[in-house]
């Protein structure tokens, strides 16, 4: 009998099955304990995983064209993306996370472009569209925290092909800012070392901090984030209270200024075109704002955290950008020469807040406001490798990149999609070569625009999602979350966002300058310009035309995949529990009436 056992468990071993075998073998869903190296861990935490989801063969018609609508919004739905970013991540990538160059350095040129007053309309506008763009957003991503967010949207919501043109444009924009803003960093270190150190040295420093940084995950990056925004957020609030003193009259021997500027030199300069270019440099500076909701897959509780920090939008738009800005055309002539005398966009001499400083006598400041530049700028760097990656592994789920960028390992991680992001950043090492600024240029110009056509698509789905959730039953208030200004918002945000395109075809094709270069000159400006709209626009016909998508219709909207199942009434109980725990000014602050007030 024993040695019937024997050659029962031999055979079994060999991977065959006997109903002898139960007593060995462990039941279903349990794991064998193994006791492995950590080398070995480490190895395998790269690997597949190959239990985190399956995804489905897609429908393939007779000519091999069929795209597969249900499965690409199954695939999203279903990402085996790390769930660890908490709330207070996700509130300092909403308050501080897009704070980078465009406020601190391009809102120089933008001033001397258009003088203080067009200054601060054109961040207020864009800041308004901001609010709608990010509300619309927030109330999306809340009910469908799926992989690829605004682009996945677009594919479920508008059109398979949009969806297509958008996640690749997005992607690009990301792709090509990493090598930029490495070389940014480096720039800044000039500020100190005065170029004895080889800046192919700091290009190396750089991108392994930021490689290594998204290499722990999106925990490693929403802990980066947090650090980098807290020390932003400083500065800003620092400038502002520097400032303030200043104008008063704080300041050794400056006396009183007041609003003297907007007096003389003025407070608009190159009349309405001036301001047309002040809208393209204010939406530059706002890039990045959308992470929040590209986030939201990888947040633990997003129902409760996304909410805060849509909220804190407005906070760090009101305050951080319009109120110190205003400060800084109160402080800083629109023909200050040293306004348009840096050597990059990262130059910290030709930051208005450095200008401030330096005009004001103070030393030792303008070297801590450098060092700001600098966390801005590896901040943006660390957000290009966690944008791009995310979209391109939400690319390959939907079946539109190829299928190995949605490799995801153990540890939730796109890591291949990661390793092409980070392979991007090695254009670096090519900036001291002759063609840098030429290359460069063009490579930006690839999605310079990007930023503009997502903001305007997620308006639209947002449109479209509440025309789909009315025509096929749903009440308003059966949203966990609701922008706060709703659908008329996002009609708002849609035609910002349209006539900053018109906006920027004018300043492109007709800039301030118009006529002082020659024909060829300015024909090369346009395009690095302007080139990212006949991008997409190729991107969206090439991808129709392939697959010959339909545009989604609203009794068509798939509005059940990867929603998320909320007990509304539940809800409200525990929340109306946990505001009766807070302090008085919050519950003044805060609208009893609203179900999602965190």
């Amino acid at each position: 009998m024993n040695h019937s056992m024997d050659e029962t468990n031999s055979v079994v071993g060999k991977g065959e099955y006997s109903p002898d075998s139960s007593t060995v073998l462990p039941e279903y869903g349990q794991h064998m304990a193994h006791h492995r190296p950590w080398s070995t861990r480490i190895a395998d935490s790269f690997k597949r995983d190959p239990n985190a989801h399956a995804t489905p063969k897609h429908t393939v018609g007779a000519d091999g064209r069929v795209f597969d609508l249900e499965g690409a919004a199954a695939n999203t739905a279903n990402t085996p993306l790390q769930r660890s970013l908490k709330g207070r991540h996700l509130q300092m990538i909403a308050i501080g996370g897009s704070i980078g160059t465009g406020l601190f350095v391009g809102s120089g040129q933008a001033l001397a472009n258009g003088g203080p007053a067009s200054v601060v309309i054109a961040f207020i506008l864009i800041g308004i569209m901001l609010y709608c763009t990010v509300h619309a957003l927030g109330e999306m991503a809340v009910l469908f925290p799926v992989a690829g967010s605004f682009s996945a949207y677009s594919t479920r919501f508008l059109d398979p092909a949009w969806g297509f043109a958008m996640g690749w444009n997005y992607a690009m924009q990301w792709l090509v800012v990493l090598p930029l803003e490495i070389v940014a960093a480096t720039l800044t270190i000039t500020y100190w070392t005065h170029g004895s150190i080889n800046n192919n040295a700091w290009v190396a420093l750089f991108l392994l901090i930021i490689i290594v940084i998204n290499l722990f995950g999106v925990k490693g990056y929403g802990e980066a984030e947090f650090v980098f925004a807290i020390i932003k957020v400083v500065a800003i609030i620092g400038f502002i209270l520097l400032g303030i003193i200043i104008n008063v009259g704080g300041s050794h021997g400056s006396g009183y200024i007041g609003g003297k500027l907007y007096s003389d030199p003025g407070a608009f300069n190159n009349g309405f075109k001036g301001l047309c270019s002040v809208f393209v440099t204010a939406a530059f500076a706002f890039s990045g704002t959308e992470l929040v909701g590209l986030a939201a897959a990888e947040t633990a509780n997003p129902r409760k955290s996304l909410p805060t920090a849509i909220k804190q939008v407005f906070w760090r738009i009101a305050l951080f950008y319009i109120v110190a800005l205003t400060l800084v055309g109160l402080l800083v002539p629109y023909d200050n020469p040293a306004l348009l005398g840096g050597s990059s966009t990262a130059d910290a001499k030709a930051s208005p807040f450095v200008i401030v400083i330096v005009d004001a006598g103070i030393t030792g400041l303008p070297s801590v406001f450098n060092a700001v530049i600098m966390i801005a700028v590896l901040s943006v760097g660390n957000s290009s490798i966690y944008g791009s990656s995310r979209t391109l592994a939400a690319l390959a789920e939907q079946h539109q990149a190829p299928k190995i960028l949605g490799y995801i390992d153990r540890k939730g991680r796109p890591i291949v999609a990661i390793g092409v992001a980070s392979a991007f950043g090695f254009l670096a090492f090519f900036a001291g070569s002759k063609f840098e600024s030429d290359v460069f240029d063009w490579l930006l110009a690839l999605s310079g625009l990007s930023s503009i056509f997502t903001w305007g698509s997620i308006c639209l789905a947002h449109i479209r999602f509440r025309q789909g959730w009315k025509k096929q039953g749903h009440r308003v208030d059966e949203l966990a979350f609701r922008s706060q200004p709703g659908v008329i918002g996002s009609w708002l945000g849609f035609v910002m966002n349209a006539l900053v395109l018109v906006t920027q075809f004018w300043t492109a094709a007709w800039p301030i300058h118009y006529g002082d270069d020659g024909s060829a000159a300015q024909v090369v400006s346009f395009f690095k310009l302007y080139l990212a709209a006949p991008i997409v626009i190729i991107f969206y016909v090439a991808h129709k035309v392939w697959y010959r998508t339909p545009f989604i219709r609203s009794h068509n909207m798939d509005l059940h995949t990867g929603i998320r199942d909320l007990n509304l009434a539940e809800l409200i109980a525990e929340e109306r529990i946990e505001r009766a725990s807070w302090p008085k000014w919050k519950r003044v602050c805060v609208s009893p009436h609203e179900p999602t007030c965190t």
